[in-house]
């Protein structure tokens, strides 16, 4: 609790700090470009028609599938895929990058994590235009439960910021990992259920069902109570509510014991 607090205490005390870096961030990413933030809703559409087109070219229509609205389901599980994404390589790279400053001045390290985690929740939640877009080309009904979603949201980000604390420490020495971290989350994206209905799934690997192995990502999770409550008009199971909020509790402990025991010789790789 006293570690917690301490936490809290110095996040108080650099919030200035975290907008600045955060508003910086957007800017970097913007200033050059001719659409400006407007990419950030039109890249997640252009996205989408993309899947669209090649899936519906090799499935058909869907029928069967148990997918009602394919261009809404694509685009929530993509969105979610690529915040977690942006999140956990950004903030991979996010205490190399910050090596100039933090050899000058003292700033708590896991305020650079933080950052890149909340830069990339900021664009998710503009991406989030996009979906209400499709939504209304698509016909798709607006639930009540769509409040229900901020759940999924933020147990998904402080998953992505736990992720992002314990890659940001280890790629400090080990650089390797941010070449394979990409390999993963490529094969990570195919587990996720973002493109198909797994509950369809009868194939099996090493004589696991598919199905159970997707089961074991918590990124299905995440994307699938996002589905239930914005999608389908559907209230959260409890089996939902205590994976998402296990997962990304169980994350977060363990990205900040990682980064607080190995934070103090960061100075020493960088």
């Amino acid at each position: 609790m006293a570690k917690l607090k301490t936490y809290w205490k110095d996040f108080w005390r650099y919030r200035f700090l975290l907008e600045n870096l955060v508003g910086r961030d957007f800017k970097l990413k913007y200033r050059r470009s001719v659409l400006g933030v407007m990419w950030s809703v039109l890249n997640p559409l252009l996205m989408c028609l993309v899947y669209w087109v090649v899936f519906t070219s090799l499935f058909g229509d869907f029928r069967g599938t148990g997918i009602d609205n394919f261009p809404v389901f694509l685009l929530i599980g993509q969105l979610l895929f690529s915040f977690f994404s942006e999140a956990t390589t950004s903030g991979m790279s996010s205490i190399l990058g910050a090596a100039p400053l933090l050899k000058k001045v003292y700033i708590p390290k896991y305020i650079f994590p933080l950052e890149k985690a909340c830069f990339a929740l900021v664009n998710c939640l503009f991406s989030f235009i996009a979906l209400i877009l499709v939504m209304l080309m698509t016909g798709s009904r607006l639930y009540a439960t769509v409040l229900l979603a901020v759940y999924p949201l933020l147990t998904l980000f402080v998953f992505s910021l736990g992720v992002a604390l314990i890659l940001a420490a280890l790629t400090v020495f080990f650089r390797d990992i941010m070449h394979l971290w990409g390999v993963f989350t490529t094969a990570l994206m195919y587990f996720s259920a973002i493109f198909y209905n797994p509950d369809t799934m009868i194939a099996s690997i090493g004589g696991i069902s598919v199905y159970r192995l997707i089961c074991l990502n918590p990124l299905y999770w995440y994307i699938t109570a996002f589905r239930y409550a914005v999608l389908w008009g559907k209230p959260l199971t409890d089996m939902m509510y205590l994976v998402c909020g296990a997962c990304a509790a169980v994350s977060l402990f363990f990205g900040l014991l990682v980064f607080r025991r190995t934070q103090d010789r960061f100075i020493l790789h960088i």
